[in-house]
């Protein structure tokens, strides 16, 4: 009797799901608009989901154009006479394309139109070539953008999920980046 319970308590055990797959968050329908540092979904329907090792080769291919979204703080506006701003540095995949800010849940028109300028001159206007949208880890705005890509008509996306946290950690290189000049808001 005893066996048998023991057997059934292990048996129990190896089918219930990991902590890691209870708390894996669904796909959602929409884009995500808030607490973008969290947890992100294992899929997104429509596009490729890379890992570091799938991502490098396909960097080292040289086969597809890589996009940072990574957003970056505005110069705050009225500063004082004389008071010296330092933009906060970034690295990203040496070649990527930086556009900043346009991972956010709902982008205003201007944005909105630079991220699809911006996806245009990556593809070189052919919407099937591959796009491989990052960010940082565990970061909801490169599964929105990568999102927001297959929205545009883009059939070949591919969402890192990993960016540049991943990509670090692997030791692959990065490179100091300079974002593309975003449209006054």
């Amino acid at each position: 009797m005893r066996r048998h319970v023991a057997a059934a308590l292990v048996a129990a055990v190896l089918a219930a799901p990991t902590l890691a797959q209870q708390q894996e968050p669904f796909e959602p329908e929409g884009y995500r608009t808030d607490n973008y540092r969290a947890p992100v979904p294992a899929t997104l329907a429509g596009a490729r989901v890379l890992t570091t090792a799938e991502a490098e080769a396909i960097w080292r291919g040289k086969s597809a154009a890589f996009i940072d979204v990574m957003p970056r703080p505005p110069k705050p506006k009225n500063l004082p006479e004389g008071t010296i701003w330092r933009e906060a540095p970034r690295k990203n995949i040496p070649g990527s394309i930086w556009l900043p800010d346009t991972g956010y849940g709902a982008l205003p028109p201007a944005m909105d139109d630079f991220f699809r300028g911006g996806l245009a001159r990556a593809a070189r206007g052919d919407k099937a070539a591959l796009l491989v949208i990052y960010c940082l880890a565990d970061c909801w705005m490169s599964w929105n953008a990568a999102k927001r890509a297959l929205g545009e008509g883009y059939s070949n996306v591919a969402w890192y999920p990993d960016g540049t946290d991943g990509w670090e950690r692997a030791k692959l290189p990065t490179e100091a980046a300079q974002p593309e000049p975003r449209p006054e808001q």
